[in-house]
This record gives structure tokens, C-alpha cells and sequence, in this order.
């Protein structure tokens, strides 16, 4: 992973028509993308979704103004790329399907658990996505709002009612 300036100057270079330059911008934010887009959309779609983000990316990449907000930006577009997925898959509403009950051998070590409770079924798109935005790629409050483009106070209840799905999955919701 790059800089943050490393990363501001491989998008004039890029934008310049540096095609090295974009090759190393596109690898820089690929992991990030990745794991949000697992959070979001589940493992086994996020890799033709991030394809699909990293081409919008590189098309649009000569748009964008502000080199250093390349980061809130791909996560806006991959943001959308992945609800618009979610939206033709039919899961905005959730499965009513439970939780399938996987034995680990070992404790999960966090980032492992994290991403475990992340996935679960249960939690709105919505939701999943301030989750992932805040705990797993550590975005504050604020960033996460500008990225999904809504209000401080929206991000703040998708959080409250992410964390009250997650609680009540595992069974720690004692207002049941």
C-alpha cells in the first residue's frame, strides 16, 4: 500500500496517461477494496464486484480533482457498485435463513472474528457497509458518512442498528 501521497501522485501521473502509474494506484487500493467489498457483498461476489470498481475506477480516475481524496472516493464507487449488486441479487430485505453454525478448531483470531461477524446474515446492506467502513478498514464516523454519501446521524443509527443485529445473532441482546 502506498502513501497517501505516494498515492495522490500516482493519480496525476495516471491522469497524465501514465499507464504504470495506474497499474501501481490500482494494486495500492485493491486490498482495501477488496475486504470491504467481502464485508459488504460476501466473499464469494466481491471479486467480480472489485473488477468491476477497479475498471470504473481507472475510467473515471481522470475526473477526479482532489488526488488526495482518491480513497474516500473508490470507496463511494465501490459503495455503489456493491448495494446496485446487492439490489439484483434480491438481499436488501435479508435471507430468514439463520446463521449456519461452522466449529472452528481454534479461537478466530480478531481480524478473522471481525470479518466472521461481519458477514452475518441478519445485518442490512446498509449497515454491513458502516461496519466494514468503520471497524475493519478503521474510517472515523465522518469519513464513513461522506463516502456513502448520507447524513453524520444516518451513519451513527446504521452503526446502532448493525451492532443490535450482530448482538442479537449471537445471542447477547438482552431487550429481546
Amino acid at each position: 500500500m502506498g502513501t497517501p501521497r505516494q498515492e495522490a501522485q500516482w493519480v496525476l501521473r495516471a491522469q497524465c496517461d501514465d499507464r504504470d502509474a495506474l497499474e501501481l494506484l490500482l494494486r495500492s487500493i485493491q486490498p482495501s477494496l477488496h475486504r470491504y467489498l467481502c464485508g459488504l457483498v460476501g466473499r464469494s461476489d466481491s471479486d467480480d464486484v472489485l473488477q468491476d470498481v477497479l475498471i470504473v475506477v481507472a475510467q473515471k480516475l481522470v475526473w477526479l480533482q482532489q488526488p488526495e481524496l482518491l480513497r474516500p472516493w473508490a470507496f463511494r464507487i465501490a459503495s455503489r457498485a456493491g448495494f446496485k449488486h446487492l439490489k439484483r441479487k434480491r438481499r436488501w430485505l435479508g435471507d430468514d435463513a439463520g446463521l449456519e453454525d461452522v466449529a472452528a478448531p481454534d479461537p478466530a483470531p480478531p481480524d478473522e472474528l471481525l470479518r466472521e461477524l461481519l458477514t452475518m446474515d441478519g445485518i442490512s446492506p446498509a449497515s454491513r457497509a458502516v461496519l466494514v467502513l468503520h471497524f475493519q478498514e478503521d474510517l472515523p464516523l465522518s469519513a464513513v458518512a461522506a463516502i456513502l454519501e448520507v447524513p453524520i446521524g444516518t451513519v451513527k443509527s446504521r452503526l446502532a442498528y448493525g451492532l443490535k443485529a450482530m448482538r442479537k445473532q449471537l445471542g447477547h441482546d438482552r431487550r429481546r
